[in-house]
C-alpha cells in the first residue's frame, strides 16, 4: 500500500504531462513550451519532497516523498517527448 498507492497517484497526472508532451510536439509549438509539462513537473516534484521531508514528516510524508519519486520519470519522459526530432517528413 505504501508504494502502490503513490504510484498510482502519480499516474493520472504522470500521463497527463506525457500526453500534453506529445501534443505539444505535434503543434510544432516552440521547444520551450514543449519541455514546460516537463519542467513544471519537476519543480513540483521537488516541492513534493520537499513539504513531506521537512513539513509532514512520518509516513504521510514518505508518502509524498514516494509520489515525488515517481513523478521524476514521467517528468523525464515527457522531456525526451518534447526534445526529440521528429526526422524527415515528405
Amino acid at each position: 500500500m505504501m508504494l502502490g498507492v503513490p504510484l498510482l497517484v502519480a499516474c493520472v497526472p504522470g500521463m497527463l504531462v506525457v500526453f500534453l508532451a506529445w501534443w505539444f510536439r505535434k503543434l510544432h509549438l516552440s521547444l520551450f513550451i514543449r519541455l514546460l509539462p516537463g519542467i513544471l513537473t519537476i519543480i513540483t516534484s521537488i516541492i513534493l519532497f520537499y513539504i513531506g521531508f521537512v513539513n509532514i514528516r512520518g509516513f504521510e510524508g514518505a508518502g509524498y516523498g514516494i509520489l515525488a519519486f515517481f513523478l521524476l520519470p514521467f517528468a523525464i519522459a515527457a522531456s525526451i517527448i518534447a526534445i526529440k526530432n521528429r526526422g524527415v517528413q515528405r
